[in-house]
């Protein structure tokens, strides 16, 4: 039991530091920079685990009690679903525009080479445009 400890307990250490790391944003991790953390902590798993874990994130609670990650939580982008987006719907009704415009011009193609074509069944002289 004592061998299975000495083997899990490091290694779970280990794990959660890693995770640590790679989940800190890079405004809140200090001395090094976050590449060079998770090195440390890959390479020297319990000593590079606790120095992470004791001086490598900045730790200190914001004057309104709150870490600075649950700032950065709280305070991410908010997106918009594109059909509430304005500026989605705009783009859209211009591509729309423009697929008719299109579309018609196909049209009018359509429709001048098959008169050419029954005018040269009929034997008439096609006219110049």
């Amino acid at each position: 039991m004592l061998r299975v400890l000495t083997i899990l307990v490091p290694l779970a250490l280990t794990i959660f530091a890693f995770i640590d790391c790679l989940n800190t944003p890079e405004d809140e991790v200090r001395h090094l920079p976050k590449v060079a953390w998770v090195f440390i902590i890959l390479l020297f798993p319990i000593v590079g685990s606790i120095v992470w874990l004791a001086a490598g994130k900045d730790r200190q609670l914001a004057a309104n009690g709150r870490t600075p990650s649950e700032w950065h939580r709280n305070h991410r982008t908010q997106y918009v679903a594109p059909d509430d987006n304005p500026e989605f719907l705009k783009s859209l009704a211009e591509e729309n525009e423009k697929d008719e415009q299109l579309l018609k011009n196909w049209e009018a193609d359509l429709r001048r080479r098959e008169e050419e074509l029954r005018r040269k069944e009929h034997g008439e002289e096609p006219k110049d445009s």
